[in-house]
């Protein structure tokens, strides 16, 4: 089928940007506003970011208006009559999306597609409600529209099986990647981050770590582009909040069950950036206050003597190379009682044990380099339930006098980066274990969708299965939480020594 035009209800900020999309690729676009404030608010928008466009040499002024002159601003439904597709862009709520489909069901002909640009809501609880549900199918584009790649095409068990087809091609017509999934909430993108971002905030509530080291650990930790909190901040936390809500009401599970200091902040009115407070407090677009700052322990002097007690491993050879190239003394064994000893720490094993067996327990803090020590730009600084302020003080100034950036992390299983990223990545596997999508599928969303640098699947191939699957077998022999379970689908890969993006090629042939 031909789309040569298309209609789009709601002129928000998505709505504006999505008939950008179309009008860019060259198809006609109906822009339906009933509210008249609204619709000249939307086109602002259009018009400000074909400017932006202009201004920076992406687009001469009569491409802008050629592309302009493609969107006919429109207040009724009526116009949308002799549309090929239909999309909505309006708020999030089903009651609302489904009086606009029943109206774009009432005037649009019946080969026409209607489409839903929900990010969370069952599609499939919007096409019973029409004429003809075979026809109605999820246009899931990510914000903002005009420069996010992804698409998720969302099919329903209603779903006539020429449609999804026909709007993956149309993705692809747009310059997108489509990722086609089937209707489950959150479909991948949000099924899979809201939960992650999710833990970070029960972590805080917890005394865990503090705001700033969590979202330190997953930016430098992990290389993810921002952390989880602030990102929060960012999408809203009343935002998130009703994505969880509609996750947890699909799956029943712990893990979409929304954190109670969520909850909590979103009440105060504390929903983010836009309200100027959330999980940070903002000044001129900038976190600012004792929550934006890393917990450092302040006072220490860096020691000239460094015990470093380890596994025989490379990490702990690497680290007592680094520790003498700088003209520090690295000993195997403590010989004054206020020696610093650094125990190189396994993201499987407790810190404290160790610390005890070399009779140091007050002095003794674990250091674990999550990407090793020559590759990591990060540090994690574990503390055990013995190590003194003036230990970690220590640590603390050693790394700083080194150059390496550190997060504080308590002796628990996964310690910070992992206590973060492990329960993710197993999400991501149980997607792909369950047949909901592929791991290459996973990992396109979760790069075009959430802007990760690498996949989960990629992650996980980078890290080593087996290294995953022991973290979250320790996880889950501490804490006994079924979102830390190691799913089979892991177990078999770290067996078999498999990385994903092998049996991926393999499946291919």
């Amino acid at each position: 089928m031909e789309i040569r035009e298309v209609a789009v209800v709601g002129l928000g900020t998505m709505g504006a940007g999505i008939a950008e999309v179309f009008a860019r690729a060259g198809i006609g676009v109906v822009a339906i506003e009933a509210d008249p404030q609204a619709l000249r608010h939307g086109l602002g928008t259009l018009d400000a970011s074909l400017s932006r466009a202009v201004s920076r040499g992406r687009l001469a002024p009569s491409e802008q208006a050629e592309i302009r002159a493609r969107v006919r601003p429109a207040a009724a439904f009526s116009d949308a009559a002799a549309v090929d597709l239909a999309i909505e862009a309006v708020p999030e709520q089903l009651e609302i999306k489904r009086q606009v489909f029943a109206e774009l069901d009432r005037v649009c002909s019946p080969e026409a597609i209607l489409a839903t640009n929900t990010s969370s809501l069952s599609v499939t609880s919007v096409a019973a409600g029409t004429s003809h549900p075979g026809r109605v199918v999820g246009m899931h584009f990510f914000n903002p529209a005009p420069v996010m790649r992804l698409v998720e095409v969302v099919a329903t068990v209603l779903s006539d099986e020429s449609v999804p087809m026909t709007v993956a091609a149309l993705a692809r017509r747009l310059g997108k990647v489509p990722v086609e999934v089937g209707d489950r909430a959150g479909f991948v993108a949000n099924a899979l981050l809201l939960p992650y971002l999710n833990h970070a905030v029960e972590l805080l509530d917890a005394g865990y770590a503090s705001a700033a080291d969590i979202d330190k650990a997953a930016a430098q930790g992990i290389g993810l582009p921002m952390g989880p909190l602030a990102l929060l901040d960012l999408i809203g936390l009343d935002t998130s909040l009703s994505v969880l809500e509609v996750l947890h009401g699909e799956f029943g599970q712990p893990r979409y069950c929304p954190a109670p200091l969520l909850r909590r902040l979103v009440a105060a009115g504390r929903t983010g950036r836009k309200a100027g407070r959330g999980i940070y407090s903002y000044a001129n677009g900038q976190a600012t206050g004792a929550d934006a700052e890393p917990a450092g322990v302040a006072g220490g002097s860096a020691p000239d003597t460094v015990t470093v007690i380890g596994r025989g491993d490379d990490q702990e050879a690497d680290l007592a190379t680094t520790l003498a190239s700088e003209g520090l003394s690295v000993t195997r064994n403590p010989a004054h009682p206020s020696d610093l000893v650094l125990i190189v720490a396994d993201v499987g094993q407790p810190v404290l044990p160790a610390a005890l067996a070399a009779g140091r327990g007050e002095q003794a803090v674990g250091v674990h380099f999550p990407g090793g020590v020559r590759d990591c730009p990060l540090a994690e600084l574990v503390r055990t339930s013995l190590t003194t302020k003036s230990a970690m003080a220590s640590a603390a100034a050693l790394a700083a006098r080194l150059g390496i950036s550190v997060v504080q992390a308590p002796d628990r299983p996964g310690f910070l980066v992992g206590a973060l990223l492990y329960p993710h990545l197993a999400d991501a596997v149980r997607m792909a274990q369950h047949g909901y999508a592929d791991a290459a599928d996973i990992d396109t969303a979760m790069t075009l969708g959430c802007g990760y640098p690498r996949g989960p699947f990629q992650l996980i191939d980078a890290i080593g299965a087996a290294d995953v699957l022991a973290g979250l077998q320790a996880m889950y022999d501490a804490y006994g939480y079924p979102a830390f379970a190691p799913p089979p689908l892991l177990a078999e890969h770290a067996a078999a020594g498999i990385d994903f993006a092998a049996a991926g090629r393999a499946a291919a042939r």
